[in-house]
């Protein structure tokens, strides 16, 4: 299938590849070119322009920084992209959006859907992603072989804005868990005990999960360096923490892990992983 593919970063360069080896050919844009020209070498068609990328596409997919990115890339597709394509936004962003770009595809014959992931750099690499998506079923059904090149659990959640519903929960849960994890390995360092003997001996119980198992090690090496960027989980998080207020609900965890995040962006920490959380206890 002849493929636009939006945003290469450290997500969308691995989903492109994984698409590439299926056969699909995939022109590829960044808004920082050197990231997609880099893509060429693995088979992609580099595009100079958004108007350039979806000429002649059958399937578009983006997944970019945030909410005012996904608008204007749209604003992009809508202008120039022919009508009967199906376009495909990746980012987390805020399903209220979703929602209306679904009913402004319309006006253009464009069916979006929204299909946040999660799996981190390393589920887009191998691709083993996890995708919720969102939108007509008919468009599900049309692009699910596209995304089954990038995850092995693909879900269908909906009606448009749900995929993004799905992936607020899915933050909600990875804040506590990630942060609970690393203050296991702060009280075993700080009682004297080794933490990577902690950690393997946790991973293994009750306490064991995604984050014990693949992002504590990375920590414990001393490795910091973004799968997932603190400032785009901390726009994910302030999403989710607006979503749940329209909704009544306060919640508290979700709100303490923020904070913690915003004061290590703060001091200039914005751009390390998430895992950088670790740094949060330096001196407390």
């Amino acid at each position: 299938m002849n493929i636009a593919f939006i945003g290469t970063g450290v997500m969308g360069a691995s989903m492109v590849r994984n698409l590439l080896a299926k056969g699909n050919s995939v022109t590829v844009y960044n808004r920082t070119p050197e990231k997609a020209l880099a893509l060429v070498k693995d088979g992609a068609v580099f595009a100079g322009t958004i108007e350039e990328a979806v000429k002649g596409a059958e399937a578009v997919f983006t997944i970019v920084g945030y909410p005012k990115d996904v608008e204007e890339v749209y604003g992009q597709i809508f202008k120039y992209a022919s009508p009967g394509i199906v376009a495909v936004d990746m980012t987390t962003s805020k399903p209220s959006l979703a929602a209306r770009l679904y009913e402004e595809g319309k006006k253009f014959g464009i069916s979006v859907m929204d299909a946040p992931v999660t799996g981190g750099d390393s589920g887009a690499r191998e691709g083993t992603l996890t995708i919720m998506a969102a939108g007509d079923k008919e468009s599900y059904d049309k692009v699910l072989p596209l995304l089954e090149a990038m995850g092995t659990k693909i879900f269908y959640m909906g009606k448009a804005g749900n995929g993004q519903h799905t992936k607020m929960a899915n933050q909600i849960a990875l804040a506590g868990t990630l942060v609970s994890d690393m203050e296991s390995m702060v009280y075993a360092a700080r009682v004297g005990m080794d933490p990577k003997i902690i950690q393997n001996v946790l991973q293994g119980g009750f306490s064991g999960s995604v984050q014990m198992t693949k992002t504590v090690p990375r920590v414990l090496n001393g490795d910091l360096e973004p799968g997932f960027y603190i400032k785009h989980f901390i726009k994910d998080m302030r999403i989710a923490i607006e979503e749940s207020e329209k909704n009544d609900y306060y919640p508290v965890v979700l709100t303490t892990v923020c904070k913690m995040y915003e004061e290590l962006a703060s001091k200039g920490l914005e751009d390390l992983g998430t895992q950088a959380i670790i740094k949060y206890y330096d001196k407390k």
